[in-house]
């Protein structure tokens, strides 16, 4: 099933999200967030950008393995993650949201993490990754903690920005995949 995904302004956005009860079936969420993900041709969705305030994620940077090494195999699904630590150097990329549409900025991130979490069988793991795969976790984690990559901008690039994210709050986005907008009105 293909979820809309919601967008910039909406309140579940930005709050720390809740842990799955250990041992709830979560396979058909997992399957459905991997659907709504590449409907919406992203490497990463968090259950919040579903309106679902849960405590999991799924990435796959696969498409993209022969740009980064560590992408090799990178389809995944984490349920209660918790970084344990982000080392090496900061590194600064660009980074778009599906929640927030045509907007892209320069983020600061580790290089390399280390992460605790369950997958979609309840199975433990502790890994650690580095580069865009690392880049891509701590993303998807922010959406778990409530937290925006426009949380990381300037004043001043917040303020620049204000009219673009309110437009977007209000479905003024030109996009193909299904959206929920916090300040449309439903019937």
């Amino acid at each position: 099933m293909i979820y809309a995904i919601v967008a910039y302004g909406d309140p579940v956005l930005k709050k720390k999200a809740q842990e799955v009860a250990q041992g709830t079936d979560i396979k058909t969420l997992v399957e459905d967030m991997f659907e709504t993900m590449y409907n919406a041709h992203g490497v990463g969705l968090a259950a919040p950008q579903i309106g679902k305030s849960l405590r999991v994620f799924v990435v796959d940077g696969e498409k993209y393995d022969e740009e980064d090494e560590s992408l090799k195999g990178f389809k995944k699904a984490f349920i209660n993650p918790t970084i344990i630590e982000e080392i090496d150097d900061k590194w600064s990329v660009e980074e778009g949201c599906l929640s927030i549409p045509g907007i892209r900025e320069q983020i600061t991130r580790h290089q390399t993490l280390t992460i605790h979490y369950f997958d979609e069988e309840w199975e433990e793991h502790t890994e650690t990754f580095s580069g865009m795969a690392a880049r891509i976790i701590q993303h998807e984690y922010d959406h778990i903690e409530g937290t925006l990559f426009t949380d990381y901008l300037s004043p001043l690039k917040k303020r620049l920005l204000k009219k673009r994210l309110q437009g977007i709050s209000k479905g003024d986005v030109d996009i193909d995949y299904k959206m929920k907008f916090p300040l449309v009105k439903t019937r």
